[in-house]
């Protein structure tokens, strides 16, 4: 196999892209009166949609609080002295950071951000937060430690402070030239992974084999990609990690007539791309391939309205509308946002007619989230339209951005299925 390591340049951050995003953060905080922002970072390990906007101002790594006067340089504080480690030897190896260390602090608990409020003369300001505000799909109501934030507020009882979440969400979707080239790397690895996936995948091959491969592409490729979402079986209905991945039992062993489920998350820099999959493994039923159609016809309808001056509710009713006529059921969104994680698609609840679902908890329908939001140029999606006839579900699709005229299709490789080419082998169990 070629290695593209030696003949694909990774893209990087210029200093000119910090000061950008610098000079957008206090242009919002001029135009919401503002006298700063304090921004909370979810941890780095939170896996895929992690609520990371701290890596926005900071080039770094993510779960740090950053605190950013309308006047002056941010300041971020760190959980833990790996961090203070991370940072000198980047420093010192000339890698691109942002944040100097005079302007770095070894905690944040709500001491260390008492401290800095006070520090920046920020104690009876008004304040943006993010992290306050909800942050789909995991956070609905919004990701800070309740005892933190009590104690800020007991401390600043002068201080106003408002979320700021959807503003700087916003702010941050419109992806600059050097931001596009990041994602654009990020769904090229993403097309990597999945083709060693389906060059591994076949009859009698282990599924850890074949999530193995394309994590190891990814990893082959330069970047560090979060676990993906991966079910087989020969009508699964299920997404997430693979039952083993969170309990103790073996995997499956691909059998003829097979199909897997991916949902590939790739990153580089912070910016991240998808890629929906749905891998035939030798034979399947004839209703997957009618259910593909039906999903690539909700993708193409979505190319043919992302674009600039359309609203998120047109687009969603577009994806829809294939969707809602195909004569089949759908599980899950069909469609959301990237870089960052703000809107979603409407969702219907076709999963209670399932055989046993009667037992559980109902999945109710939901409309689109922000319906009323403007396409602009920059902004990234995910088009991952699922379709079912009976337990026949296919998914597909990948990451697209919006442009002056057509969306800029990155990930066409997995809008369709995809025939396994791995060499067949008799089934056996995985190894103890």
């Amino acid at each position: 196999m070629q290695d593209l390591m030696t003949t694909t340049a990774v893209p990087t951050f210029s200093v000119a892209e910090r000061d950008r995003r610098w000079a957008l953060a206090r242009a919002l905080m001029e135009r919401e009166g503002l006298d700063g922002l304090v921004v909370f970072g979810e941890h780095e390990d939170a896996g895929p949609a992690s609520v990371a906007y701290d890596r926005w101002f900071t080039n770094g790594r993510a779960g740090t609080t950053v605190i950013f006067p309308r006047t002056g340089e941010p300041v971020v504080l760190l959980p833990s002295a790996q961090y203070t480690m991370d940072h000198l030897e980047s420093s010192r190896r000339g890698d691109s950071v942002w944040i100097p260390p005079e302007n770095l602090r070894g905690s944040r608990d709500s001491g260390a951000l008492s401290r800095a409020l006070d520090e920046l003369g920020l104690a009876e300001s008004t304040i943006g937060v993010v992290g306050l505000g909800p942050q789909v799909p995991w956070h609905p109501e919004g990701l800070v430690p309740y005892r933190l934030w009590n104690s800020v507020l007991t401390n600043f009882p002068k201080a106003q402070f408002t979320s700021v979440d959807v503003a700087l969400g916003l702010l941050v979707s419109r992806l600059s030239s050097e931001e596009i080239d990041v994602v654009r790397y990020a769904a090229d690895v993403g097309d990597s992974m999945v083709r060693a996936m389906v060059e591994t995948a076949a009859p009698g091959v282990g599924e850890h084999e074949v999530f193995a491969a394309g994590m190891a592409e990814g990893y082959r490729r330069g970047t560090i990609p979060p676990a993906m979402h991966f079910w087989s079986g020969a009508d699964p209905v299920a997404t997430g990690w693979p039952a083993w991945g969170y309990r103790p039992q073996a995997p499956r062993v691909l059998q003829d007539g097979d199909i897997i489920y991916a949902e590939v998350f790739s990153q580089c820099g912070g910016r991240e791309a998808q890629n929906q999959v749905t891998i035939a493994v030798g034979d399947v039923h004839d209703d997957f391939y009618r259910a593909g159609d039906v999903a690539r016809a909700a993708y193409d309808a979505g190319l043919e309205e992302l674009r600039p001056g359309r609203t998120w509710g047109e687009v969603v009713e577009a994806v829809h509308a294939p969707l809602d006529a195909g004569g089949g059921s759908m599980f899950l969104i069909a469609l959301h946002s990237l870089n960052p994680g703000l809107v979603v698609g409407r969702g219907r609840g076709d999963i209670g007619a399932l055989p046993g679902a009667q037992a559980y908890p109902p999945v109710t329908d939901h409309p689109a989230l922000m319906p009323d939001m403007e396409l602009a140029p920059g902004m990234s999606f995910v088009l991952e339209p699922q379709y079912a006839f009976g337990r026949h579900l296919v998914h597909v699709g990948g990451t697209v951005i919006v442009t002056d005229d057509e969306p800029l299709e990155l990930n066409p490789y997995t809008a369709r299925i995809l025939p396994a080419r791995g060499t067949a082998r008799p089934v056996r169990e995985p190894a103890g």
